[in-house]
């Protein structure tokens, strides 16, 4: 378990949670005043009025929901968001609308879930030939269906 550091920007936000013990997402709500239609074909930005401080070397990945996606397509347009641990703003959600049907957020609808990830931060080592692998350069279906 890790700790973070959990604000509410407005009275009224909730604490995301696990919805099950086996869960690996925490759900998190929509804090809205009215409803917010999302158009088919269009995109959203959802507040949850909370903002948090997580551990340097982690990041927060936004997830789509699997039930909103299955049910009603809509998921998370730049999946998976990314929060920085650095970042210290609201935690807003894009959600897209990929169906033909209008889509309604309403005030604590669960819209998406975040995960805890660890961060492995990079230094480029340059190089004037790449270790050879059976795969080489192949790119997009190279390797079959």
């Amino acid at each position: 378990m890790v700790k973070v550091l959990f604000k509410r920007l407005d009275p009224k936000a909730k604490v995301p949670k696990y919805k099950t013990d086996g869960s690996s997402g925490l759900d998190l709500m929509a804090l809205i005043k009215k409803p917010i239609i999302i158009k088919p074909q269009q995109s959203e930005l959802i507040p949850t009025g909370i903002s948090v401080a997580i551990p340097q070397d982690t990041e927060i990945q936004i997830r789509p929901r699997s039930g909103l996606a299955a049910k009603s397509n809509i998921s998370v347009l730049n999946t998976p968001g990314t929060i920085d641990s650095d970042y210290r703003g609201e935690i807003k959600i894009i959600l897209f609308n990929h169906g033909k049907e209008e889509f309604i957020v309403n005030n604590d609808d669960r819209i998406a879930q975040m995960v805890l990830m660890p961060i492995l931060k990079i230094e480029f080592d340059e190089v004037d030939d790449l270790p050879k692998t059976i795969r080489g350069s192949g790119g997009f279906g190279s390797t079959g269906k």
